[in-house]
């Protein structure tokens, strides 16, 4: 600009892109994964502690963009046929019910009212998959046998969580019905098929087909373009109809999978570029999101309490039924443990109790750090437990 002045919004974006490089530069010293190292940098540049960034529009903006952009780039590592496995959908109903009774009990137990115990067992009943993802590509396992089970399970379990707190909301104004629910089933889970139905058979097509085109022998940009935009229109048709807007993206991506380009520039490979800048963001922008300054004592305690409660009940949940169901022991772990990280959709459900003035900032402020605190462990117990070796070779390929 001819002002000379960098505006706030670049400047916010810079600031945001060298925090990120700092969490690489602390995960590197403390040896973890670089989720863990943005997320705690987050935390400390963010209100908590210096206070140099705040969770602005902006940069909740930028991060929802991130972990689009994330689930679309991990969406290529999968085909359908990994995402409709019968064992995927029974971890994932025992893996909703047994951490919506856990954070429901455990709420009544810390004298909270049935309204607010609803919604802290329905943020326990969520799993992002977007952070195990990202840990899983980056220890070089995602294409192993028990990561696929943790990303099938996962879009199960987000799409279950999300119906979870659609009703909750409804239980707590005294509004549902059975009819509302079975509605409520059948919109969600029609679309999501029709989606992927039409990312494979049609635009991947139309995606092959333009890759022959003589715009895209003169621009071998266009199909990438195309490509993303495609994720974008995915995402935000899953958001209209009440499904995650993470889970039209990877369904893009899986939709794209294995489309072979001759003219144009390698869609995945694209991806992944912008991956590296936003995805970055979004895991610093976690750390930002928590004021530490708003917790009390009483707080600290509950906190303690229901994110031993959230680890405990996605490894029970999850774990128990994938080693019934033929995983080996250390498969069932990894499951469990994978399938622990809340995140932003936790952050979600919370948001949503607090606007509809059923939970207050205690709530929020616990549920949010307890999100926080699930997704540190997860890539702590991967890499420094159950995949030692195979985060070893991985450094070396």
């Amino acid at each position: 600009m001819s002002s000379g002045i960098m505006p706030p919004v670049a400047l916010q974006m810079s600031l945001l892109l060298f925090f990120a490089l700092g969490g690489y530069l602390l995960a590197s010293k403390i040896n973890q994964s670089a989720v863990v190292g943005e997320i705690l940098l987050g935390l400390v540049v963010g209100p908590s502690v210096l206070g140099l960034i705040t969770y602005t529009d902006f940069v909740q903006a930028i991060a929802g963009l991130g972990a689009v952009i994330l689930m679309f780039v991990i969406g290529f590592e999968f085909k359908l046929e990994d995402l409709t496995n019968i064992k995927y959908g029974v971890i994932g109903l025992v893996g909703i019910i047994v951490p919506w009774l856990g954070g429901y009990l455990t709420a009544i137990a810390f004298g909270f009212g049935t309204g607010s115990a609803l919604f802290i067992g329905t943020a326990l009943t969520a799993t992002s998959i977007a952070i195990t993802a990202n840990v899983l590509k980056e220890m070089c396992i995602l294409d192993t046998e028990f990561a696929k089970a943790i990303i099938g399970t996962a879009v199960i379990d987000d799409i279950l969580s999300l119906l979870t707190l659609s009703i909750t909301a409804d239980v707590a104004a005294g509004t549902v019905s059975l009819v509302d629910i079975a509605v409520v089933i059948g919109k969600q889970v029609g679309f999501l098929v029709i989606l992927a139905l039409i990312g494979i058979f049609f635009v991947s097509k139309m995606i092959t087909q333009m890759d022959h085109s003589s715009i895209a022998k003169r621009y071998p940009e266009f199909v990438f373009i195309f490509a993303v935009m495609i994720a974008f229109l995915f995402a935000a048709l899953s958001e209209f109809v009440g499904v995650s807007a993470i889970i039209g993206a990877f369904i893009a991506g899986v939709s794209f999978n294995g489309i072979d380009l001759t003219h144009s520039h390698d869609i995945a490979e694209g991806a992944e570029y912008l991956y590296i800048i936003f995805a970055s963001v979004f895991f610093v922008s976690l750390g930002i999101l928590v004021d530490l300054t708003a917790l009390t004592a009483p707080v600290l305690i509950f906190i303690g309490a229901i994110s031993v409660v959230a680890i405990l009940t996605k490894v029970i949940g999850c774990g128990i039924p994938a080693r019934l169901l033929g995983y080996s022991g250390r498969d069932s772990l990894a499951i469990g443990f994978g399938m622990s990280p809340r995140g932003e959709v936790a952050m979600i459900v919370a948001l949503l109790g607090l606007n509809l003035s059923l939970i207050g900032q205690d709530i929020y402020a616990s549920i949010v750090v307890m999100s926080i605190l699930t997704t540190v462990v997860t890539p702590i117990a991967f890499r420094n437990w159950l995949f030692k070796a195979e985060v070893a070779a991985c450094r070396w390929e």
